[in-house]
Order: structure tokens, then sequence, then C-alpha cells
């Protein structure tokens, strides 16, 4: 009776009072029933507290206090400033500006400047606008916790609170960050789209290839990427049904998702869409696969020798296919094997599992690495390990990836990805710095714990992508700055104690994070599709617990290895029991723009980039500093504080660390990097890449977002090589980038480096023609008599208008005077560089007269342009140009300048001269001197007390980027190459990332 009766005051939404509490407890005690009457008063007070605040409490997990304190919130624990966001273009002038924002004191203005640009809610200037880090964390872990209270997902109200204390205090100390689309939708009016990686199916049908256009294009909107394997489409060989025609193949297919890709772009912008094509290597059509992206290759080659524009988004690469997509062949353990014993390789087709066309495996490996040594792709995908280590394989297996081939799991899914700064886990411990793992476990237990939450909280593209999403729940939690850390403690990236490290790491992240997910199955239930997967499900995680007892102890502290094993004990013991919440649950992404918001020096499972880097100043302009883990580094290899600060000056002034005084040999590879330095030799060899990505593999469930990046000088042997090491070291995924392939700038400078070119290309089998410049035959009028060459030459007047010009090149100061026609265009050059009597001042003096001859017998301004710009060798570097922030040479930069004095806009952007500040105004019939314009810049500073003075002084280029990165679309600076796209570390853009 009594419950019945608080059955109706339930219904009422009135919350019992003490009377009725009372009377419970005494019926508790009449009928000795007491797990009844509890268990019914709590479903009660449950479905009360639904009804009244929307929060449903007495079936989730506990959260424990680690980094908070009750009663104080975690904003009023840190110093807070006011600063001005500003992000200039290559001009130096501002393409964002936000002034007054309120930040923590420990942000640097990088972070602040992406952060507030990126993320911030709201147009610049109206009252939607947000002004403060407090509003932009307050909104997502505002409404993260409350998502979670009103799905139970916490015991109690004090539950929930502390959940939200320790989050925002994780997020607000950059000590993780969620994904882009967290933080630009959670919170806010719009859709809480929170997903990045997205997979979707295509079937053999008109509709469904069609559907995925529809469903690609609405990702690529959104800014998201999105990947597919074509191998259920029929190959080319294979009949239509009921016709005697034949079907198009994946290919054809292929080119027209490609160019509606072309036309969206990303999220409304103008970078290239993301997306993954992938197709099985025992499909009919695997050689045209292979070989698509290289034709078209040689495509842009052409039109690039008829004078068209060769940057990333010119003409000559827009008007092919292929370009917005990575592609990945998928190979099985058969395939490699038959590989390795040099046999043959039959396909098959798709309907009827035929035999189709054969080949010699070797071959097909052959052809696979030349594509990728001509072009980057294909990159490889290994089926066999990738389904080996699937959690869900009764429900399906796993057919591809996400863009850059970290996310792998069922067809029409999606992933929401995470990372944890993995610098801001230490603690100090006898004047040491140590990795935490305790507070390493609470960061990840809190942040998996959100990433859960949000999965029945976010909106997805297509039922079929909510339905898999919700049944399966994959998270992708990750870190970054591995390289920071194996640095600041004297570890060489290369090297197996670095390796050893980074797995227990990577061990205790994964483990943990499945015992938490395994905790919250416990309370609120296990994934859907679990039961049907229970058994590989438990089989995986044994898996994973294996191999965290083969983690060499050598270079990994020993609470550290005990966790990294202990953590997986947890997850089989607890899985076991209860089950898991999530299918998967780790990725190692390549967190591009995030990794800013944390300040990271490193990305993902990359090593640092240079030793050296240029970071914005408070004040504006920019400040030449070494990084900060040198020092520690240094201080742990046992160099004195006079040594220390001797190195660290030699490293500021010659931007690497070689030669440096008191440096022992045997520490080199501890400061070596993924980019050679600018006064350099030494840097990771890529095989150390392989190897890093081997070492933290068997933790992910997931993959690794990683290129292996190799030197120009790499044969097609070395990537077969490494596409076979990939696979035998068990990745799942790996893709290789060599420099200079692409070509989209000249990468000789005369004709007998052309044919050294040849030569070598000739030695590694590859197809000269497709690589060496044609001839070209040139029909000029004939000049018959000596009278006849003088009248065709148009020499100036002996009193001529000139504008002189002064540039800085990498500290190679110079000046160039162009001699003016009466009509303003130009009719000769004079360059003099600094030191005279110097063999770049006499090179550049015969070179300027040469060009003057070639000018006054009518060679137009813009052929010679399009013929020298992006020519790359030293002297390199930044310039003093606002206009041309970055020159890869002398030449290069002196071209560039012409264009922009000298050609439309229309010419500049038909030679590859782009900018996205405002038109630069072509110089006709002038009667002025060009005015030289200066950039002030801050002085290189050292790593004493003494404040770093802002001077007219130029930045040099501190490492040797690769020699086809592009120009960043929003600020106009180079950018660097992050996984399988560029990001820009000026503004925080990706060109293809999300």
């Amino acid at each position: 009776q009594i419950l019945t009766r608080l059955t109706k005051q339930f219904d009422g939404h009135t919350v019992p009072s003490f009377a009725d509490v009372r009377e419970i407890i005494t019926l508790t005690f009449i009928d000795n029933n007491l797990m009844q009457v509890a268990k019914r008063y709590g479903e009660f007070r449950a479905q009360a507290l639904i009804m009244k605040t929307g929060e449903s409490y007495g079936h989730g997990i506990t959260v424990d206090r680690f980094f908070t304190r009750e009663g104080v919130h975690p904003y009023d624990q840190i110093q807070w400033e006011k600063r001005d966001a500003v992000i200039t273009n290559s001009k130096g002038k501002p393409v964002f500006e936000q002034k007054g924002v309120e930040v923590p004191s420990f942000y640097t203005q990088t972070a602040t400047n992406i952060v507030v640009s990126k993320y911030f809610y709201g147009t610049v200037g109206k009252d939607d606008r947000e002004y403060s880090v407090k509003q932009l964390v307050g909104r997502v872990a505002k409404t993260i916790s409350n998502w979670g209270r009103k799905d139970g997902y916490f015991h109690s109200a004090t539950d929930a609170q502390v959940f939200e204390d320790e989050l925002h205090h994780i997020l607000v100390n950059q000590m993780a960050a969620f994904n882009s689309p967290v933080w630009f939708n959670v919170g806010t009016p719009r859709p809480q789209q929170c997903s990045a990686c997205f997979i979707n199916s295509v079937q053999d049908d008109m509709r469904s290839i069609l559907n995925l256009c529809v469903t690609e294009g609405t990702l690529f909107k959104g800014g998201s990427g999105a990947g597919s394997n074509f191998s259920k489409l029929r190959s080319k060989q294979e009949f239509l049904s009921g016709s005697n025609g034949k079907a198009s193949g994946p290919v054809s297919f292929m080119k027209g998702l490609d160019a509606f890709a072309g036309v969206i772009k990303s999220g409304g912008k103008t970078r290239r869409a993301a997306k993954m094509v992938i197709l099985n290597i025992d499909h009919p059509d695997i050689e045209e696969f292979i070989t698509c992206k290289v034709e078209e290759e040689k495509k842009a080659w052409a039109l690039m020798d008829a004078g068209y524009d060769g940057s990333i988004d010119g003409p000559a690469y827009g008007s092919i296919f292929f370009q917005n997509a990575n592609n990945s062949v998928r190979v099985t353990d058969d395939f490699m094997q038959a590989v390795e014993a040099d046999t043959e390789w039959a396909t098959r087709e798709v309907l009827t599992g035929k035999p189709s066309l054969t080949y010699r495996a070797k071959d097909l490996m052959n052809k696979i690495s030349e594509a990728a040594w001509l072009c980057g792709d294909p990159g490889m995908q290994y089926d066999t390990t990738i389904n080996t280590w699937h959690t869900s394989k009764n429900t399906d297996r796993i057919n591809a990836s996400n863009p850059c081939s970290e996310y792998m799991f069922l067809d029409d899914s999606a992933c929401n990805l995470a990372s944890l700064n993995l610098m801001r886990f230490r603690k100090e411990v006898n004047g040491e710095m140590v990795f935490d793992v305790a507070s390493f476990k609470k960061a990840n237990e809190i942040i998996v714990t959100a990433m859960e939450i949000i999965v029945g909280n976010s909106v997805y593209p297509t039922p079929a992508i909510e339905q898999n999403s919700l049944d399966y729940r994959p998270l992708g939690i990750g870190y970054a700055n591995l390289g920071a850390l194996l640095m600041s403690r004297g570890l060489a990236y290369d090297s197996e104690e670095g390796r050893n490290l980074a797995a227990a790491i990577t061990s205790v992240q994964s483990g943990h994070c499945y015992y938490q997910s395994s905790k919250i199955a416990e309370k609120v239930g296990p994934f859907t599709g679990y039961a049907q997967n229970a058994e590989p499900c438990l089989n995986v995680m044994q898996m994973h617990r294996d191999a965290s007892y083969k983690i060499d102890a050598h270079g990994v502290p020993l609470d550290l290895l005990s966790e990294a094993r202990k953590s997986w004990d947890n997850v089989v013991e607890h899985a076991s029991a209860f089950g898991l919440r999530n299918a998967q649950i780790s990725v190692l992404a390549p967190t591009g723009t995030i990794s800013f918001l944390m300040d990271c020096d490193t990305t993902g499972v990359e090593p640092d980039i240079a030793l050296v880097k240029y970071k914005w100043l408070v004040g504006g302009g920019m400040m030449k500093i070494v990084n900060n883990t040198v020092p520690e580094a240094l201080m742990r290899l046992g160099y004195s504080e006079v040594e220390r600060k001797d190195i660290l000056a030699f490293i500021e002034q010659n931007d690497t660390i070689e030669g440096a005084p008191y440096l022992k040999d045997e520490h080199l590879s501890v400061f070596d990097c993924a980019f050679k330095a600018a006064n350099g030799t030494r840097t990771i060899n890529y095989l150390g890449h392989v190897r890093m990505m081997a070492a933290v593999q068997p933790f992910i469930s997931g993959a690794i977002s990683k290129t292996v990046n190799m030197p120009h000088e790499a044969t097609i042997e070395d990537i077969s090589a490494v596409y076979m090491l990939g696979w035998k070291l068990g990745l799942k995924a790996i893709a290789i980038y060599r420099d200079g392939s692409k070509r989209q700038q000249a990468l000789t400078t005369s004709k007998e480096s052309d044919a050294k070119k040849q030569n070598t290309d000739a030695a590694k089998g590859v197809e000269v023609a497709a690589v060496v410049e044609p001839v070209k035959t040139v029909v000029v009028p004939q000049a018959n008599t000596t009278e006849d060459r003088k009248l065709r030459r148009r020499r100036l007047p002996d009193e001529r208008k000139s504008i002189t010009h002064k540039f800085n090149v990498g500290n190679h100061e110079g000046y160039i005077t162009v001699g003016l026609y009466d009509d303003g265009t130009p009719g000769e050059i004079f360059m003099s560089m600094a030191k005279e009597g110097s063999v770049i001042s006499g090179l550049m003096d015969s070179f300027a007269t040469s060009i003057s001859i070639g000018l006054q017998y009518g060679v137009p301004v813009e052929v010679l342009v399009n013929k020298f710009v992006h020519m790359r060798f030293e002297p390199s570097g930044y310039t003093n140009n606002p206009q041309i922030r970055i020159a890869k040479s002398l030449t290069d930069y002196i071209f560039r300048w012409l264009a922009l004095k000298f050609l439309s806009r229309e010419a500049q952007l038909a030679v590859g001269i782009n900018f996205v500040e405002e038109e630069v105004s072509p110089m006709m019939k002038t009667t002025e001197i060009a005015e030289v314009a200066s950039v002030i810049e801050a002085q290189p500073q050292l790593f004493t007390a003494k404040t770093a003075e802002v001077s007219n002084k130029t930045l040099t280029s501190t490492f040797n980027n690769q020699s086809d990165a592009p120009v960043c679309d929003s600020c106009g600076s180079m950018m660097v190459r992050n996984a399988a796209c560029y990001k820009c570390l000026n503004c925080g853009a990706t060109s293809g990332c999300s």
C-alpha cells in the first residue's frame, strides 16, 4: 500500500517525504524484504528525479576528486589575464583579430591566437561572441556533464559535480582536448555533431554510389573526413546484369566522387576535402587503382611544362582527378607471403568469386612502390592484421578507415577523438621530473567517460552511421607530445629506450580506458553488439594483455611498467564479468589544431620538427627560441649549468646542435628531429618512424595516423622494404611520402643537374620520360645578319627610370635594380650582393646580365617568372619582405618580386604566385620609386632572464621544410607535413585533417 501511494506521488512529480521513507523502513523490517523494497524505492526515486529535474541518478559510476577541491572552482586556482588575439598574413596584415580576450596566464600567444580564432563561438563584434576561455571550456564541460546527468551516468549528484569540476580542470589546464567538432558545436545552437572520423559503405548498385556522394558532401561541408572501400563494386572485367556491356569499375566512379569533393572542399573553406579510398589487393581492377593517381600526376606535369601554375590548388593539379583522396591498397598476409615467395597472385571477380586476372605478386608490389615513389600514393593497409585485432568480427569485418587511417572499424560508423598532452603529466621528485602515472590514469578516466557520454548525444549524418555509433560506441582517445616527452627525459626518438617508454605509456592509456569502459558497462550496460561479440572482444583484450607483458623494461620507470600490465589484467578480469561499454577505445590521431590549443611541441606520435622555432609574442611580433625540452634534456644528461648555457647559445646562433661545445657524440641522437636543421645534417631515419609505430601499435584499438617521410634520394626498393617491414612488425597501416615527389616546383637549377637526375632515375628503373621535362623547340624569326639581330634587340635609352629594391634572404643581403623602358616595362636587371667578390655575388651578377639580354630580346617577364619561381636551393629562408615571407632561394625571391611588380593579378595566379591578402597592383608606367617594406621581428632569445628586444633582424629558416609544402590558404605561411596532410604553424589551419 505504501509503495502504491509513493508511486502516485512520483507520478504527480512530488518527492517522498521523510514520513514516507520511515514507513518504507518499517515495512522492510516487518516483511524482512529489504532488497525488494530498496530496489523498488530506487526505481521510483530515479523516475521522480527525471520527471522533476531531467536528471537520473542511482545507477551510474562514482567519481572521486583528484585534481580539484570541493567548493573551489578550477578557474579560481589559476591566474587569468586579458590579451589581444591577432593572426597576420604573409604581408603582416591581420587576417583575424579579437581584442581583450581572457585567457590563463600560462597560455602562449600562439595558443591564444588559435583557440580564439578557431573555437570561440559567435561573430567577432557581435553580442553572441565568446570573449573568454572560461566560456569556451565552460560550455563544453557543463554541456557534457549535464548530458551525463540526464543519461544516468553518475551514481549521485555529488559524483556529477565532481566529474564536472575535474573535466573543467583538465581542459582549462591544457591536459587534454577533444577533437575540433566538439569545440565547434557542443553547447552552441548548432547541431551537436561531435565526431571527426567517419567510414561509409558503398554497395554495387547505382543508388548506393549516388547516396555516397550525398553523404560525403555533407561531411565535407561540415569539415569532417570520410573513407570507403570500393571493393564491392564490380570490376571492368565483369558484365552488367542482363546485358553484354561491362561495368565501369570502381576507378571510374572514383573520378565522380573526387570531382564532388573538389567542388565542395572542406568546411566551406578553400582547403581540400579529406577522404580515403581503398581497394582490396584481390580486386580485378587493382592495377588500374594502383596507377590511377600516377597517370593523373603525369598530366599535371605536362600542364606545368606548358606554363600552368603547379601549386597545390593551381590549375595544373586542379584539373586532374584523384587529388582530394588518399588511396590505399588493402593487402592480406597471403599476398605479402606471395611477394616474399615470388609467386603468382590471382584476383577474383566481385560477384562470383571466380579467378580473374593473374599477376606476379612481386610485380604488383613494385607497381605500388613505384607509384608511391612518384606521387606518395597508394599507402598500404594490412587487412589480416586489422581484422585479427577486431573486437566485433562476429558482426562484420573491418573494410575501411578514415582519411588519416587511424580510425578503423565497421562500415557506416563514426568516432569522436580526444588527445592527452603527455607533458602535462609530470611531477618533480627529488629535483627530477618524472611521469605521473596516477594523474595520467585519472585524466584518462574523466576524458574517456566524457567521450562515452558524447556518443549518445551527438548527431550523425546518416541513420546507418547513427545506429552503428550507438550500438558499438567506438571511441578514439590518444595522446600528443610524445616526442617532447622523450627528449625531455634524455631519450632518443629512434632508440629502444624511447620505444619502450612509448609502448608503456600507450599500454597504460588504452588499458585503463578499457577498464573504465568496463566499469561504465557494469552500471549502464555494455554496448548493444557486445553479446554477439563477447568472445572476440575478450580475445582481443587478452592479446593486448599478452603484449603488455612483452614490453622491455629498459628505459621504463617501474611504476609505469607495472601499471602498463596491471591495467590489462583489470580489463580482462572485469570485462569477463560485465563486458565493455565501447567496442573500440583508442587511436593515435595527428592532433593538428588541438595540439596548438594544448601548447604541444609535438603532435601525436611524431618527433619534434626542429630544435629552434618561432613563437608569437604577447605584444606582437615573433621570437626565435630553442625548444623548452632541450635545456631539460641537457640537464637530464648531466651537463653543467655553464655547459648548458654554451650549448644553448650555439643552437640559437646556428639553428643546430651539431658541433656544439661540450656535447658528447653519444647524445646527438637525443636531439634528432623530423627535419634537418638549416645548418645541420642529422635527422631521424625513416625506419625509426616505422619502429616507433610498431612499438605502440599492439596497445591501440585502431591504428596510427602517421606518414613515414622519406628523403628525395630514397629508391623504389627502399619503399618496398618499408611496406614489407610494416607488415612484419604488425602495423595496421602505413603511408610513405618521398620528399619532392609531387613536383610542385622546379627541383633542379641547370641542364647538368637535370641530366644527372635523369641518369639516377634510369638507374632506379623509373620511366624517365614521365619524370624529366621534355625538350621544347621554340621557333623564332631568323636573323640573317648582324644588323638584323641588332634591330631585334630593344635597348634602353642612356637615361632611364629604375627601381632599386633591398632584400634579405637567409642573412644574405642584396639589392635588385630594374631599369625601365618609357612604358614602365622592365628592360634590364642588376644584382648587387653585400659580399662583393664572393661566389654568390659573381653568379648573381652574371645571371642578371643574361636575364637582361633576354628581356631586351623580347622574352616576356611572365615566361621568365614561370621558369624560375619556386626553385629551391641555399641560401633560403625568411625574408624582410612581408609580401614574400619565405623564399626558397635567391632566384625564387627575385622572380616572385618581379611578378609582384610587373605582372597583373591574373598573370600572377597563372604562374603560381598566390597570396591571401588584397591584390598587388602591377607596376605600369610608374614614375615613383618602390617603397622598401620591412617587418619588425623579435631578436632571438637565449635561455636567460633577459627580455628579448624587438629589432629588424631577419628571421632565418631553422629547418629544411619539405620541398613541396604548400602555402597556408588562411595566412600565407609555409605549412609543414602532419600525418597525411599539412598544418600551419602560424594560424593552426590544416590542409585536409578535420
